[in-house]
């Protein structure tokens, strides 16, 4: 008599929560990544938005970069009330319109970026008028440490990656990889992050950084 076993169900969707700062490029380069893995593979990914003036608050920063963190709260604001007002949704493509013009087209007038995002997607432009506002910081401090770990005491950084509930920072990547490249390198990443004993891989960076 023979025992029959019953066919194994679907395996359960793997949700991605990227976190993510318009201002950093590497965060940039990352979601582009994960927009190729998405392709590929079948994920639940879901952008979120973190700060890095937050992150950086009370840290001594050179010049040039303490200007970059001091403006990237505006669109940080503008994202969470988008969010706020037409649900997280509108995240993916407002973080898209953000990024293109500042990493891609390498715009530095924040206030022009976050006009023509808007205008782009078709979005209320008082919406803009969050940049320059503390009504919605609460909510952005309040989205920057569901990026937390909750067994550590700091942010780990830009990009950071929920991974079924797991925490990351990063990966970091200073080009984007593409199609089944993409998937493979998410697959190894799956496997690193889903082992209890793992936590930290690291490499001296070389080379610029590349958005195509």
């Amino acid at each position: 008599m023979s025992t029959q076993h019953p066919a194994p169900g679907p395996a359960a969707r793997t949700v991605v929560d990227f976190f993510f700062d318009p201002a950093c490029p590497f965060a940039w380069i990352t979601s582009r990544w994960m927009l190729e893995v998405e392709r590929h593979r079948d994920i639940e990914l879901r952008f979120r938005p973190m700060s890095l003036y937050l992150h950086n608050e009370g840290n001594e920063l050179p010049d040039r970069y303490r200007e970059l963190v001091d403006k990237s709260i505006g669109p940080v604001r503008v994202a969470v009330a988008a969010a706020a007002a037409h649900g997280h949704g509108i995240l993916r493509d407002l973080y898209t319109a953000f990024g293109i013009r500042i990493h891609q087209h390498k715009e530095e007038d924040f206030d022009a970026v976050i006009a023509a995002s808007l205008a782009e997607l078709g979005l209320p432009p008082e919406l803009a008028e969050a940049a320059h506002s503390t009504t919605y910081d609460e909510q952005v401090a309040r989205g920057h440490d569901l990026g937390r770990d909750p067994e550590q005491d700091g942010y780990a950084g830009t990009p950071t990656i929920h991974v079924d509930g797991t925490v990351w920072f990063g990966p970091v990547l200073n080009a984007i990889p593409r199609g089944e490249e993409a998937a493979e390198l998410f697959d190894s990443f799956r496997v690193l992050a889903g082992h209890p004993g793992f936590f930290e891989l690291k490499r001296a960076r070389s080379g610029g950084l590349s958005y195509d």
